[in-house]
């Protein structure tokens, strides 16, 4: 007996499937951004070469990743950003850092930082939670600031909450496209698109990464931010049209009563 499909049903792209333990976990009120002591900065160089390690494998073999992307991408000085679709929740912590040799710096929820365990290591990884009051959020561009300023890359999931194996892109928040902007700093799409395979029900993982993208400055600069995440959406939507797989299905929750 064939087995049934995994149905998802959602009344808006806001949908929250992936909630953690702790999901209301707030920062602590001293938590730092930026890693000062030496130490500290030793052992979160240790763990992300460890990390990267074991989440190369793991990507590969059980993920079936596949990275296109041209040599010259990333060939410019300084750093940039990367806009990539949120369809994993445990493999988009790792795969930014696959498709590039520079380090990565991720923006999440705190919420994250409350998973049991490896919450706590997340920091040390290179996540960088977004404060819930606006007085903390200057903390957070300073320390954008200083790791762009370090030719890092920072990953930024625009689409806010993850939906496992969706084959589309979704909406974005034009907010998080203020940082290129304001920093004159190039932006990259990351699509994951999936594909069928031959062998298994789960399908191969491509990701396509598309760039650079630079805010148009003819624009007003208002306008700059709102453009830039219309182009890179527009790209995203036609790579994911290489995509010929659905292996979790979401549908419009209207269509359930019908």
């Amino acid at each position: 007996m064939k087995k049934q499909r995994k149905i998802r049903y959602y009344s808006s792209f806001n949908e929250d499937f992936e909630k953690t333990k702790n999901q209301d976990y707030k920062l602590r009120a001293n938590y730092e951004w930026i890693r000062t002591s030496k130490s500290r900065k030793l052992f979160d160089n240790l763990l992300y070469g460890f990390a990267w390690l074991v989440s190369g494998v793991w990507c590969r073999l059980f993920l079936r990743m596949r990275v296109h992307k041209s040599p010259e991408l990333f060939n410019h000085s300084g750093g940039g950003f990367i806009y990539a679709n949120h369809t994993q929740p445990v493999g988009d912590v790792f795969m930014p850092a696959h498709t590039t040799e520079r380090r990565i710096r991720t923006v999440v929820s705190p919420s994250n930082l409350g998973i049991p365990v490896i919450g706590k290591l997340l920091p040390s990884l290179g996540a960088l939670p977004i404060p819930s009051d606006i007085k903390r959020l200057r903390l957070l561009e300073k320390a954008i600031e200083k790791y762009i300023s370090e030719d890092n890359i920072i990953a930024i999931y625009p689409e806010g909450h993850v939906w496992e194996y969706y084959s589309g892109v979704r909406d974005f928040s034009k907010t998080a496209f203020g940082y290129p902007v304001k920093m004159q700093k190039a932006s990259y799409s990351l699509t994951t698109v999936y594909k069928k395979t031959k062998y298994r029900k789960k399908p191969k993982m491509h990701l396509y990464i598309d760039g650079p993208f630079y805010p148009d400055c003819s624009l007003p600069f208002r306008e700059r931010a709102g453009e830039l995440c219309d182009r890179i959406h527009k790209r995203m939507e036609e790579r994911c049209k290489e995509g010929d797989c659905e292996y979790i299905k979401y549908i419009f929750r209207s269509e359930k009563s019908e």
